[in-house]
């Protein structure tokens, strides 16, 4: 998934053509944007440029719960979010979606949906860094001596690595722990 706005692909999956058209004139101009008009044409857009998708439920050819499904079983890396006027209801729980927006949807939500997408996929790849980072730190320290650590740059590198990716990772926990930032009215 891309980690700038300006490199992010998202397609905007409706089977009304009007819908789709002015999902993705609004976010034109942040994000590079594809329509599909429906569920079938949407499988056949997809493939991995694609970061975000923002899904209809209800249409006619195809679901959006089976191009849900559909784009999970082809194991793509991309969130999902589905933008329906469908009320969520329990059968949302195993369903394997990013976020759910009710419709109608100003371009605020489905930039702030999109957003918080984008962020979450730069916190795992931090998460990632850290693991790697931390992980050689730590083998380095039990396999070296203390003069032998202390004369290393590399070792003063890792260390500093590791202090700014858990700044980072910090700072993005305490944004999501914020109510107002990880949940949106569903109504």
């Amino acid at each position: 998934m891309s980690s700038s706005p300006e490199d992010t692909t998202v397609l905007v999956v409706d089977d009304e053509n009007d819908v789709a058209d002015a999902y993705a004139l609004q976010l034109d101009l942040e994000y590079q944007t594809e329509t599909a008009y429906g569920g079938e044409d949407a499988l056949e857009q997809i493939d991995n440029d694609v970061d975000v998708v923002l899904l209809d439920r209800r249409m006619p050819d195809l679901s959006g719960d089976e191009v849900l499904e559909e784009i999970r079983d082809r194991g793509l890396d991309c969130a999902v979010v589905m933008v329906t006027a469908v009320d969520p209801d329990f059968d949302i729980v195993e369903m394997p979606f990013d976020d759910y927006i009710c419709k109608p949807a100003d371009r605020d939500t489905l930039t702030d949906a999109i957003e918080k997408q984008l962020s979450v996929s730069e916190y795992d790849n931090n998460v990632q860094e850290y693991m790697e980072v931390s992980s050689k730190l730590e083998l380095l320290k039990s396999q070296k001596t203390a003069g032998e650590l202390e004369a290393s740059e590399e070792i003063t590198e890792l260390e500093e690595r590791v202090e700014d990716l858990e700044s980072t990772l910090d700072e993005v926990v305490k944004e999501f722990d914020d109510p107002a930032h990880a949940f949106r009215d569903l109504v």
